[in-house]
């Protein structure tokens, strides 16, 4: 019989960044999605604390982790993937279309040839449709594009992590205007959540807190539905295309974007070393085309 998966949530002060720990109670076993590497951009100083804090959680109640798992490759924080694989031995996961990320922030970046882009950073590329477990729970892979074109949601029995798809309702839908990204195919993905059982329960992958209310990242798809300030406004695609692209026009790019993708798109692995023994992180400049100023 189906059982509902535990889930523990972490909320990053920082980014607006929501981290989870999704647990079968029945075997133990937990996945680990969205974990978060600290990063401060003033000073460029790099810390595990909030991935830390995860690795306790889950060692005081005495689960395994069993997954590692991206939703697709951030813009607003560094994903703590790689480290945790580390200090796991737990593989890492991400949706397959990864690579075509790759191949557009390779162009971006100009790195070196060697950077690989078919996804080898992660241990499992899942494809659209895809089941693997957690324990004795089954996770049905839900490919979502739009806000970037690797997202994808994980539906686990009666939870379903929806990244930046859809926000809170008071917060609306996802940009779609980074590199990659198409409003047509984010109101696509937005129709495929909410085609969910209306029980299912919906967490988000950042929540920016509109009006200063505290931090939410819960909600079901029928509240979803008939609340998200977006999905009522927009009656079919063709408004909500129009919506969504006047309305990335006028937001400033995420101030970690050219930053963290350089990380995100490697597995959370930081550049190499250079000669000198630190790491660098490249900024490209006037790659973004004509952005919003911040």
């Amino acid at each position: 019989m189906a059982h509902s998966p535990l889930v523990d949530s972490f909320y990053d002060e920082r980014t607006g960044s929501i981290q989870y720990v999704v647990a079968d109670p029945r075997s133990g076993q937990c996945a680990i999605i969205d974990p978060v590497l600290d990063y401060d951009e003033k000073s460029g100083s790099t810390a595990t604390t909030s991935a830390d804090a995860l690795l306790a959680h889950v060692a005081a109640r005495g689960w395994t982790v069993r997954w590692v798992l991206d939703t697709h490759p951030h813009a607003d924080h560094f994903s703590a993937a790689g480290y945790l694989k580390r200090r796991t031995g737990a593989p890492t996961g991400i949706g397959e279309k990864i690579v075509e990320v790759q191949k557009l922030w390779k162009d971006l970046y100009n790195l070196p040839a060697d950077f690989a882009t078919n996804g080898s950073q992660w241990d499992r590329r899942f494809a659209d449709g895809e089941v693997f477990s957690i324990g004795d729970l089954p996770v049905e892979v839900m490919f979502c594009p739009g806000h970037t074109l690797a997202s994808a949601t994980y539906r686990i029995n009666d939870a379903a992590f929806i990244h930046d798809t859809l926000f809170m309702p008071d917060s609306g839908t996802a940009r779609a205007d980074f590199p990659g990204g198409s409003a047509s195919a984010l109101w696509g993905s937005i129709q495929r959540v909410l085609a969910l059982p209306d029980e299912t329960r919906l967490f988000t992958g950042h929540d920016y807190r509109p009006k200063g209310r505290p931090p939410a990242w819960e909600s079901t798809v029928a509240e979803q539905r008939a609340t998200n300030i977006h999905v009522i406004q927009a009656k079919d695609e063709a408004a909500y295309v129009a919506m969504r692209n006047a309305r990335d026009r006028t937001l400033p790019m995420p101030k970690l974007i050219l930053h963290a993708l350089q990380v995100n798109i490697a597995g959370g692995e930081l550049p190499p070393a250079e000669a000198n023994g630190r790491r660098y992180l490249k900024i490209p400049l006037d790659a973004l085309g004509d952005c919003a100023w911040g």
